[in-house]
């Protein structure tokens, strides 16, 4: 299936995640910080970032607005835990879609079903 690159500070939150990828049949890296995800991407390109968009060293916006810039043409999908307010701005910086925590993973699924098949 799938290459995909988790970003979160927390713990919990890339378990959670690469748990349910990996069911999916997805491979799955992970990196707690956006500097650290960005380094791992130029590294291994996935075909998917879902990146948090609080975090320390480099948050989700900047890591977005990176990625972005150097590779317009990778899906990125933005979440939050800290409000909506977060989530226009994710989408102006490039994000291709956004959550906010917590989300009903069969919405999250298919989008990510919808993004790899684009």
């Amino acid at each position: 299936m799938a290459r995909i690159l988790v970003i979160d500070d927390e713990d919990i939150v890339r378990e959670m995640l690469r748990e349910l990828l990996e069911h999916e049949g997805h491979e799955v890296f992970e990196a707690s910080d956006g500097k650290v995800g960005i380094e791992n991407y130029k590294q291994q390109p996935a075909d998917l970032i879902i990146t948090d968009i609080m975090m320390p060293e480099k948050d989700g916006f900047q890591t977005i607005r990176e990625l972005k810039a150097t590779q317009p043409d990778v899906k990125i999908i933005a979440l939050t835990g800290f409000g909506l307010h977060n989530l226009p701005v994710a989408y102006d910086l490039g994000a291709d879609r956004v959550f906010e925590k917590p989300f009903i993973q069969k919405e999250f699924l298919q989008v990510i079903r919808e993004l790899l098949e684009e």
